[in-house]
């Protein structure tokens, strides 16, 4: 496979600069980010971080979560002193269940916790004029691979164009822990869920696809299936005009 990688710095200061003009757009004064213990998350904190200092916020949202995971992000938070809370959604997710009578399939119940911790970042965000980060990759984006009105609701994708490949460079570059990076990319849904084993690809096949389209003539086909029926996800909703 071939891979076509972006230089680290450059696109360090090209997001920075990014970040700035946007929320300077928005007439709000930062940017706010769920920090989940991985390493997207944490980049997304970090580049935060460089572009409005303490104008920011990371937030641990545990929703039924390894205590690792959790761990992971104070760790994170620590290391590149960030602007922390950590405010545990437990116990409004198993209200939630109980309100809806225990009838939701697995994923659907799992996906919950997603749009619980969009709903808090909102509101955190709202009361700071803050706007809200999402911490998708490309991989993520173009396959579908989050949760519509979760993860994938915010207002600006600063790591949105960048292969997962990228993000670990980036991780690299701007500090993150060690463990953090080389932990198994995974969106907690349920304990030992990892990305790559619920998508039936890896991230140098989807990062192969996106780069220079040499990939394995199944994967190819798998991830250009995944992109297409996940289109919806990307776009506003169509509005019927009679």
């Amino acid at each position: 496979m071939t891979y076509h990688y972006r230089d680290a710095a450059g696109l360090v200061a090209s997001i920075e600069k990014w970040l700035i003009e946007r929320v300077r757009e928005a007439g709000a004064s930062g940017g706010i980010v769920g920090l989940s213990g991985g390493i997207d998350s944490a980049v997304v904190a970090a580049l935060l971080k460089r572009a409005f200092g303490q104008s920011m916020l990371a937030v641990s949202l545990p929703c039924g979560s390894s205590k690792s995971d959790s761990d992971d992000a104070v760790l994170t938070a620590k290391a590149l002193d960030l602007p922390f809370v950590e405010i545990d959604l437990t116990p409004v997710y198993n209200s939630f269940l109980n309100a809806v009578g225990g009838t939701l399939s697995p994923i659907a119940a799992a996906n919950i916790k997603p749009r619980l911790r969009m709903t808090t970042l909102y509101a955190l965000a709202q009361n700071r004029s803050f706007l809200v980060c999402g911490t998708d990759n490309k991989a993520e984006r173009m396959i579908g691979y989050f949760t519509k009105h979760g993860d994938g609701g915010c207002d600006l994708l600063p790591i949105g164009d960048l292969l997962k490949r990228e993000v670990r460079i980036l991780a690299e570059h701007l500090g993150i822990p060690d463990r953090v990076i080389v932990k198994a990319p995974s969106a907690g849904l349920w304990e030992g869920q990892t990305d790559e084993e619920e998508m039936g690809l890896n991230y140098e096949q989807i990062d192969a696809y996106f780069s220079s389209g040499e990939v394995e003539e199944e994967a190819a086909a798998r991830i250009s299936r995944m992109v297409s029926s996940s289109e919806h996800k990307r776009t506003l909703p169509p509005v019927c005009i009679p």
